[in-house]
């Protein structure tokens, strides 16, 4: 499949992560992924996204809260 079929993906991309292409088609673009690594890196980091952007994004609980936390959880669960 050429560029003209890989531009056309990126368009049919969040129909394809959600599961709502039509059979064909998601059969279609799923062969040409895989037969496509540009495709399949593609798909792959746009998959990765929402993941990157959580561990990203995700508050860090401050160390002293942490062990304050789990020392009183230590001690709820020994009683």
């Amino acid at each position: 499949m050429n560029e003209v079929v890989c531009q056309a993906g990126v368009g049919l991309l969040m129909d394809y992560t959600d599961r709502v292409l039509p059979g064909d088609v998601r059969a279609t673009l799923e062969t040409h992924v895989a037969g496509c690594p540009k495709c399949a890196a593609f798909v792959a980091s746009y998959l990765a996204t929402p993941r990157i952007v959580r561990e990203a994004t995700a508050p860090a609980m401050p160390e002293t809260l942490q062990s304050a936390l789990l020392a009183r959880l230590r001690q709820e669960r020994s009683h």
